[in-house]
This record gives C-alpha cells, sequence and structure tokens, in this order.
C-alpha cells in the first residue's frame, strides 16, 4: 500500500460523527421509500471514501478465518455474522455491534464476502434498533460467476481498494 493511502486509513481510535453523511442520508432516504427493511446500500467505493475520510465506521462481518485467509480491510472493526465452517449465527451479534461502533445512531458500514450476510446483519441491527447500518454491496470478494469465481467483475478487491492479508 502507498503512503498516499496509509495517510488515509482512518485511525483505530477515531471515532465518526454520530451525524449521517448527506450521501447516506440519500441512500437511507431512498432505501426506506423502497421499503428496504434496513438503512440501505453502498457501492464500495464510496464506502472507501467515507471510511477512509473518517466519517463512517466498517465493520467486517465474515468470520475470523476469512478474514486471515482471505484478507480484510485495514483498521475496520470485526463483529462475526456467524461463525465456524458450519455458519452457526452468532445470536450475540447485535449486542456486540452495538458495543463495538458505540451506540445505535452511529453510522456504519458492514462488510461480508458478496453483500449477502451483510444485509441480513443490517436487516437485524435495524430491527434491534440501530438506525444507521448500511450494507457494503457487492462484498469484500464479489458475487459467484458462470466459472465459480469470485473477483471476477465486482467486490471490494474487484475495485482495488485497500486491503491486506495475514
Amino acid at each position: 500500500m502507498s503512503s498516499v493511502l496509509q495517510a488515509q486509513v482512518p485511525d483505530q481510535n477515531t471515532q465518526p460523527s454520530v451525524e449521517l453523511p448527506e450521501e447516506l442520508q440519500n441512500i437511507k432516504t431512498a432505501a426506506a421509500a423502497s421499503g428496504l427493511p434496513y438503512a440501505g446500500g453502498i457501492a464500495p467505493p464510496d464506502a472507501w471514501k467515507l471510511f477512509s475520510s473518517g466519517r463512517v465506521l466498517l465493520v467486517d462481518v465474515r468470520t475470523n478465518e476469512e478474514r486471515k485467509f482471505v484478507g480484510h480491510v485495514p483498521n475496520s472493526l470485526h463483529v462475526a455474522w456467524a461463525t465456524g465452517t458450519a455458519m452457526t449465527r452468532n445470536p450475540r451479534f447485535v449486542r456486540e455491534l452495538e458495543s463495538k461502533i458505540g451506540g445505535k445512531q452511529v453510522p456504519a458500514l458492514l462488510l461480508c464476502r458478496s453483500g449477502k450476510r451483510s444485509a441480513a446483519a443490517a436487516e437485524a441491527a435495524a430491527k434491534a434498533g440501530l438506525t444507521c447500518i448500511f450494507n457494503v454491496l457487492e462484498g469484500f470478494e464479489g458475487e459467484i460467476d458462470a466459472q465459480q469465481q469470485r473477483g471476477k467483475d465486482d467486490g471490494w478487491r474487484f475495485h482495488g481498494l485497500p486491503w491486506v492479508q495475514d
């Protein structure tokens, strides 16, 4: 990662403002109008722009194993939606998410592999009263294609956004 990108990565101790950025307010309004059961979805490049400027938190909801072996976004938070190879749902997810982000009104973007788990997690968070939780569309790896591969058409990595691997 270049020093320019490193300078853009938010400090882990930096809390974003509780104020919802205008870009997310527009997404939230459109999501409500369309009946979406959570605050809405945001494209990976737009998510990076908001996260790297310190205006929102980014929470990876994949398993520990996915983060370790596939990669993750530097300085993102982690709260697993499900765990293990059986993908057992984390019954404490919403409680852990609220604690990790610092409240029900804090804007946060959820990221998973393809955008499906993070959408389900955003919906669960909304049902629990977390009002500013958004799904990062396309996920980290993107949707699976006709060749049964990910990352060729969409996703965080496809867009060339910052990530690291253990």
